[in-house]
């Protein structure tokens, strides 16, 4: 994913979290996006990622959620 394509993905996920957890989910994106840039971010790195983001999340943007996290994770996997 590209910086663009980060932006945006960090700006949708931010509008869908829990008011006053948006600084913990911030951090959670940019330390994976900083994985991503560097070429280490892995398969473990998404099964951790995708259970803290849950818990983060507004219950009910949820499925609205985990369809783009199914999209990004695909896209990883295509790289």
């Amino acid at each position: 994913m590209d910086k663009q394509g980060q932006e945006k993905f960090l700006s949708f996920i931010l509008q869908r979290v829990q008011e006053g957890k948006e600084e913990e989910a911030r951090e959670i994106l940019l330390e994976n996006f900083k994985k991503q840039d560097e070429g280490t971010f892995s398969q473990e790195d998404i099964q951790t990622f995708i259970p803290k983001m849950i818990s983060l999340i507004k219950p009910e943007k949820l499925a609205e959620i985990q369809a783009v996290v199914k999209n990004f994770s695909g896209d990883f996997s295509n790289n």
